[in-house]
């Protein structure tokens, strides 16, 4: 299962007011690429037949890639808006290892068979 707090819920309801889809979400997707092997991916969207969709109380959802469910099983999505960093955040038990910036990580079991395909990060 992955979780939002209650702070990333709330913002992600006010973003998702502001689509005309009843179907969107925060769609998390996991590619090779970054600096530590995997990459996150994340964006408002609508849900594809393939996603698996986290409702959440507020009236937000979460859309995951169907291939990237292993890679986020357990992890919780934050919200942080400070002065210097802004955005949802991912706490991701499975990762063994993250990059600096938080948007890469070396997941725990490093079978390169099962990593999902994506474009290389340019950081």
């Amino acid at each position: 299962m992955i979780t939002l707090t209650n702070r990333a819920a709330e913002e992600l309801s006010r973003l998702l007011q502001l689509q005309m889809s009843p179907t969107a979400g925060l769609r998390l997707s996991v590619e090779r690429g970054g600096c530590a092997g995997l990459q996150y991916g994340m964006r408002i969207a609508d849900a594809t037949p393939d996603d698996v969709v986290i409702p959440h109380a507020t009236g937000a959802r979460l859309l995951v890639a169907a291939d990237s469910v292993d890679f986020l099983r357990g992890s919780e999505i934050d919200y942080s808006d400070s002065l210097s960093d802004a955005g949802f955040k991912i706490a991701n038990p499975n990762a063994a290892r993250s990059c600096g910036c938080g948007t890469s990580f070396e997941p725990a079991l490093a079978n390169s068979a099962d990593l999902p395909e994506g474009q290389p990060c340019d950081s």
